[in-house]
């Protein structure tokens, strides 16, 4: 069984795997070894420099955590704590702990979002389920603006690569946000949130390497325009080595990427603020896939360079009216071009309109209208096809959401839906309910009831994929084909959450969220009619698989999160996630492998405990453990990841660290993908030293 993002064939060949297992080689200790004697050089050093004040999660009660204002739930600002939905916030004192280098590994942290690295530029990233290379059920967003690709049905984390050190926060929404943020929004919404140009003031430098990522660096400036206008601009560099394939040799699956961008804020008056920012990037990466040549297209591999471009801007407008009433205007065109077998190049202009007002004393409400209109043209080949070849898409919609205080300071109820017109299932609507109760300031219970809709992308619609060609005695050759379905439907969910959040001392605090989410029309791929084409030469019989929608099923779990200030100077985070899926097919279905697949492709458990410790005179320790179930389709086992490593602040806004990734075996594989269309890689044990100067 094959399956091209959700896109799935079914046929009595025996289905191709990654072949080889994972090699475990003796324990690797120079990582640990070489941070110990950094620690021991800088604890010296550091004796006789004058203590740095530092800004890190050891000096925020749990009242300050569980009180973190977030938009992404509701498009307007709310506490943690009296929110009726599981999130969890990435602030920046934890970017900074992490060590992480790029955005997937800084999603590691987030219980209940799965995180699978396939090879050197390509990662499986989920919530809730069904993971794959492109998780179709999970919308991304930076500063508000989609990053979800019409053309896969997901994600090119790889050149979703803006700088770490200017991210503000991210907001992770478990669970369906059909309700505002519309299709797609089914099982999770990220909302990247970047920092205002004032807050980046100045120079900062940040430039490092190590044995996987050899070279990456930032250069950033920003500054004031006078007194209503801030700006600043960076440009970042990012190389990655090689990883090596299950039968001991280098991938070719290296890459590069430049970026350079820019934002500016301005305050035209007390009532009116605009944001204007962009980016574009250039970068080669290597790609290796796992089609069988063909006898009918010679000459064409499956080892390709491949060019990256793209870029984008946005600019948004918020006024004021009073403290009761703002509206907010967006705006943004998105470009892209990856030179690749399918040479996908897309083009999307979005707008946003949304009113927020208070109304009465006791409700807050907001609605919006939004008309994105993309265009995409593609150049595929014999293997790979869009048919047609080019498809202008659009989408356009309403929301509307109400929350109201039922009883002040205690009961908060909300009621929202968005209405939306899609270029393939016409239209959509994604109710929801929520409530949530705080019997004291020191604790939530809360529960929703939503519906949320993925609709069909290019990929499941006009996709044409020739799997693989066979000879057959005394006829033409048989060639099997993936074939998009036009008319093929939406996949909808119904999700049903409890969760309930207590600050358990001044110090501790935990937050729990269960689920049951119901599925219908889930996708399969099915048997056709067979037909002959002719082109290329020779003539060719066509053994057809159409995307269909006759799977169903449903999906429960829950997710455990706890905070530990265990003293002045060390916190500790962890988090347990449970997961079961149960899928099944329709009686006219004869898909043999979806329901394995779906059920397969992310663990039933995983866990994380992750540590920081601040020690002398601005030298901190950060320590994580992240474990991740066996996965049964495709079938990977059971890893845990390790990284450690020291920072230490010599100067008010400078810093040096080195860390250790994947530090208890030298390699490890983490996820196959299933479509062929990347290479499964050995993920390997790491080391880099990174400093940052700012001035």
């Amino acid at each position: 069984m094959l399956r091209i993002g959700s896109t799935h064939l079914a046929y009595s060949r025996e289905r191709v795997r990654n072949i080889g297992s994972v090699c475990f080689a003796k324990c690797w200790c120079k990582a640990a070894v070489a941070a110990v004697c950094l620690a021991s050089l800088v604890s010296k050093a550091a004796l006789a420099s004058p203590q740095q004040k530092t800004n890190d999660l050891t000096s925020q009660s749990i009242q300050d955590l569980m009180n973190i204002q977030v938009t992404s739930v509701s498009k307007t600002e709310q506490k943690l704590s009296t929110i009726a939905s599981a999130v969890f916030v990435i602030t920046q004192e934890d970017i900074q702990n992490s060590g992480a280098t790029n955005i997937p590994d800084l999603l590691r942290i987030v219980p209940g979002i799965s995180v699978a690295q396939i090879d050197s530029n390509t990662w499986a990233i989920t919530a809730r389920g069904f993971n794959a290379r492109f998780s179709n059920e999970l919308l991304v967003l930076v500063d508000g603006r989609s990053v979800y690709t019409q053309s896969t049905g997901g994600v090119y984390w790889d050149v979703l690569d803006l700088p770490l050190e200017d991210i503000e926060r991210v907001e992770v929404i478990r669970g369906p946000g059909g309700s505002v943020w519309g299709a797609n929004a089914v099982n999770g919404v990220i909302n990247i949130m970047t920092k205002k140009a004032s807050e980046t003031r100045g120079s900062m430098i940040v430039a490092g390497g190590g044995n996987i990522e050899p070279a990456f660096s930032t250069l950033q400036y920003g500054r004031a325009l006078g007194s209503a206008t801030n700006f600043r601009v960076f440009g970042k560099y990012s190389d990655f080595n090689n990883l090596p394939n299950p039968p001991g040799q280098q991938a070719t699956d290296n890459w590069h990427v430049l970026r350079g961008g820019f934002r500016a804020d301005t305050a035209f008056s007390p009532r009116d603020t605009a944001i204007f920012e962009g980016d574009m990037y250039s970068g080669r990466e290597g790609v290796n896939m796992a089609f069988a040549p063909s006898p009918l297209a010679p000459g064409i591999g499956n080892a390709y360079n491949v060019r990256l471009s793209g870029g984008f801007l946005q600019g948004s407008w918020k006024h004021s009216f009073s403290d009761r009433s703002d509206t907010s205007l967006l705006a943004s065109y998105d470009n892209y071009e990856r030179e690749d077998i399918l040479h996908d190049r897309r083009s999307t202009f979005d707008v946003q309109f949304q009113h927020h007002f208070l109304w009465g004393s006791r409700q807050n409400l907001i609605w919006g209208l939004e008309d994105r209109y993309s265009m995409s043209h593609t150049h595929g080949n014999f293997f790979v096809s869009f048919n047609p070849a080019n498809i202008d898409t659009n989408l356009f919609g309403t929301f509307l959401q109400d929350e109201i205080t039922a009883i002040p300071n205690r009961v908060f109820v909300t009621f929202g839906t968005k209405i939306e017109h899609d270029y393939y299932t016409q239209w959509n609507a994604m109710p929801s309910a929520r409530i949530a109760w705080t019997p004291s300031p020191r604790q939530t219970l809360w529960g929703a009831v939503s519906r949320s809709v993925r609709t069909p992308a290019d990929f499941d619609a006009a996709l044409r994929v020739n799997e693989e060609t066979l000879p057959n005695p005394g006829g033409p050759p048989l060639v099997l084909a993936v074939l998009g379905n036009p008319h093929v439907r939406g996949e909808r969910l119904f999700a049903y959450e409890l969760g309930y959040r207590r600050e358990i001392t001044r110090r501790a605090a935990i937050d729990l969220a269960m689920y049951y989410n119901h599925y219908s029309t889930q996708e399969t791929t099915e048997p056709g009619t067979p037909f002959l084409e002719s082109s290329p030469a020779p003539v060719y019989l066509v053994m057809p698989f159409i995307t269909e929608t006759l799977m169903w099923g449903e999906t429960h779990g829950l997710e455990l999160s706890a905070h530990w200030n265990a003293t002045s100077c060390w916190t500790l985070s962890s988090g347990y996630v449970f997961e079961e899926i149960h899928m099944h097919l329709k009686p006219t279905s004869q898909d043999t492998d979806s329901v394995p697949q779906a059920e397969g492709s992310t663990p039933d458990n995983s866990a994380q405990i992750r540590s920081h410790l601040n020690l002398a005179q601005g030298l901190a320790w950060d320590a994580s453990a992240y474990f991740s179930g066996r996965l049964t389709d495709p079938v990977e086992p059971s890893y845990t990841r390790l990284d450690t490593g020291f920072s230490w602040r010599f100067a008010e806004r400078s810093s040096l660290a080195i860390f250790g990734q994947n530090l208890l075996k030298d390699r490890h594989m983490e996820f196959s993908d299933s479509s062929g269309s990347a290479l499964t890689t050995f993920v390997k044990r790491s080391v880099y030293l990174k400093f940052t100067v700012e001035f």
